[in-house]
């Protein structure tokens, strides 16, 4: 994974690597990650917003949407 993908987070891949790859790889993991992975992918596409997430099993911080674009919401920490 880390090959293909930037992993910001534990469990959270970003794709830094050419779309048809990206989606293969994408789909690989989709099949073959068990369901309690928690694993959020997250590739571009060409078309609006950009990009696309793909969820394997129950994530950590589900993803919301805003007006048709789905975001993940982080909460700030004040010290």
């Amino acid at each position: 994974m880390k090959l293909w993908f930037i992993e910001p987070r534990p469990n959270v891949f970003v794709s830094g690597i050419k779309d048809s790859v990206a989606t293969s790889v994408v789909e690989y993991l989709h099949k073959h990650c068990p369901p309690e992975s928690g694993v959020l992918l997250i590739k571009s596409i060409s078309r609006a917003p950009g990009f696309e997430m793909r969820i394997i099993g129950p994530p950590r911080k589900p993803p919301i949407k805003i007006s048709g674009l789905e975001l993940i919401v982080e909460t700030l920490k004040l010290d």
